[in-house]
């Protein structure tokens, strides 16, 4: 003789569960779908914030980097010793332009300085005003375009190109001593990368 098990519902320790209403059920799936949204949105809307600065932040430097002529101001302190120019820090009417390719970066600055200045400078990159020559206009034409520099005006003009070997750049200086007691200095120091 075969007997069947009587068919249980749920255990005997746990009461029934009433059906769920219709009310709570929507709570519920509303609560899940909030808590998807704070998992992926936030962090989705985190990136997109993010990306968005990070291309700001991009075309900045490129408008920067981009525009023709001197920016007024110091050049960072990685750039004066990445090109070792170490413009006095006394001196005024300091600016600067830098630009990179392939092949060649360079600085371009200007500051007017004292004459003790001016042989601070010159002793720190290696040389000395010994080394400077009348009417030598070391800066290219090319370099004195990219900055707008025309050394046109009243002089005396001196100059000296300061070379080095590879890796260490190379310097073109121009003085103008219109002033017999603040020389202001243009440089162009040039690395290969």
């Amino acid at each position: 003789m075969t007997t069947s098990l009587p068919h249980q519902a749920s255990p005997p320790d746990e009461p029934p569960r009433p059906p769920e209403s219709r009310g709570r059920r929507i709570r519920r799936r509303a609560l899940t779908l909030l808590i998807i949204v704070l998992l992926i949105g936030v962090p989705a809307g985190y990136l997109v914030i993010s990306a968005n600065q990070s291309r700001d932040s991009g075309r900045d430097k490129e408008e920067k980097y981009s525009a023709t002529g001197l920016t007024e101001g110091w050049p960072s302190r990685v750039q004066r010793r990445l090109y070792r120019v170490p413009i006095p820090g006394y001196s005024r009417e300091v600016a600067y332009y830098e630009t990179n390719n392939w092949k060649t970066s360079r600085l371009y600055a200007q500051f007017l300085t004292s004459n003790d200045g001016l042989d601070t400078f010159l002793k720190n990159i290696g040389s000395s005003r010994e080394a400077l020559k009348k009417d030598d206009i070391a800066v290219s034409a090319r370099d004195r375009r990219i900055v707008g520099w025309e050394f046109t005006g009243s002089g005396p003009w001196w100059g000296l190109t300061h070379e080095r070997e590879d890796p260490a750049p190379t310097q073109d200086i121009v003085v103008n001593w219109s002033d017999p007691e603040h020389p202001m200095v243009y440089v162009v120091s040039r690395t290969t990368p």
